[in-house]
This record gives C-alpha cells, sequence and structure tokens, in this order.
C-alpha cells in the first residue's frame, strides 16, 4: 500500500487551508498575511533592541521608499511594494545565503505563493520587470538602512554588501520596533489606504 500523500496545507487562523504547493488566491486573505509578517523577524532575529524587527515592519519601509524613489507611482505598484514579502508569512524570511543553499525549490514555492497573492488582491500575477526591479531597489535601500542601524553592521561592510544609488535616499528614514499587534495594525491600515486610492484611480 502506497503512503498517503504528505500534508501540504496549513490552517490559518482566518480559517482558510492554504496548499503552499498549489496555492490559490481564494484561499488568501489580508488578516493572515499581516498577522504571520508581523510575527516573522528580519535577518533570523538577530537585531537590536527590545521586539523583533519583524517582515511586516520591514515591508511599510519598503513602500514608504518606493513612494519616495517612484513620487506619483500607480498605487498598484505601491501595494506591490507592500506585499513584496508578503510569501513569508507561511513560508518565513530565510537570510540570503540561506536561500542560495536551498536552491530552486524555495524560490520556486515563494513565486507560486507571490503570484496567488497578487491575483487576490488585483494584481498582475507576474510583476512588469522595471517594477520588479524598482522594489529591489527600494528593498536594498531598507536593507542598508537595517544593516547598519539595528543588525550590528558596520558602515563600511553594509556599504559593500548593500550597495545603493544614492545615500540621500536614506535621510529622514528610521527603523520602527514595536509590538506585533501595532505593527499588524499599520500594515492592515496600509493596505486598506492603498485600495481605497487604486479604487479612486479606477
Amino acid at each position: 500500500m502506497a503512503p498517503p500523500p504528505r500534508r501540504a496545507w496549513q490552517r490559518m487562523l482566518s480559517g482558510r487551508r492554504l496548499d503552499l504547493l498549489d496555492p490559490t488566491p481564494v484561499d488568501i486573505e489580508i488578516g493572515d498575511i499581516a498577522h504571520g509578517l508581523a510575527f516573522v523577524a528580519r535577518w533570523n532575529g538577530q537585531t537590536q533592541g527590545d521586539w523583533p524587527y519583524s517582515v511586516a515592519e520591514h515591508s511599510l519601509l519598503v513602500e514608504q521608499i518606493f513612494d519616495r524613489m517612484q513620487p506619483g507611482a500607480d498605487p498598484h505598484w505601491r501595494l506591490a511594494a507592500l506585499l513584496h514579502d508578503a510569501p513569508e508569512y507561511v513560508i518565513g524570511d530565510m537570510i540570503s545565503p540561506v536561500k542560495s543553499a536551498l536552491g530552486r525549490e524555495y524560490g520556486a514555492m515563494d513565486e507560486r505563493l507571490a503570484s496567488a497573492i497578487h491575483r487576490r488582491f488585483g494584481l498582475p500575477a507576474t510583476l512588469p520587470v522595471p517594477v520588479k526591479r524598482r522594489i529591489k531597489a527600494a528593498d536594498r535601500v531598507s536593507a542598508r538602512l537595517e544593516a547598519v542601524s539595528i543588525a550590528g553592521f558596520g558602515a563600511a561592510e553594509a556599504q559593500r554588501l548593500f550597495p545603493i544609488p544614492d545615500t540621500q535616499l536614506l535621510d529622514g528614514l528610521a527603523i520602527t520596533l514595536r509590538p506585533p499587534a501595532e505593527t499588524r495594525q499599520a500594515f492592515l491600515a496600509r493596505f486598506a489606504d492603498l485600495i481605497v486610492l487604486i479604487d479612486a484611480a479606477a
């Protein structure tokens, strides 16, 4: 007798059952994403401060930087920036060396989840390459700030590992550390704001 298939789904707090190998938009809820990301620590938790620096907090910062770098950008792309790490609400945040070691399988799972999340919220399943590049650039600015502010990197090391085109992009930016419940609410509020902007532009 063949062994039963291994379970590939996770039960979410909303009650949804999300199939990690074949995710569908119908099983994705923004509340689950916000909750999960607020409890996932960036930098494997190796950050200074009394609270972990969460992926939800990082996502808010990346959307802020994206807006700064792309004034007047389509709100759809600002939403994409907010959701750029959304798959990590179920697969966690892994530092780049671990992602490289895991290889293609982790990347493929991330891509399937991202595609389902995008479709759930009215974005293209695959973002246009120029948009992905701009979000990645904002993500790198955030990583540079995080590295020197809370992750223990020296300025020279951070400059080498997280190069950015203009250090003025860092001006006025700050890292926020707060309880997960507050970050979750801030993430949901920003999501709601962006949906209003998208609806207004329709």
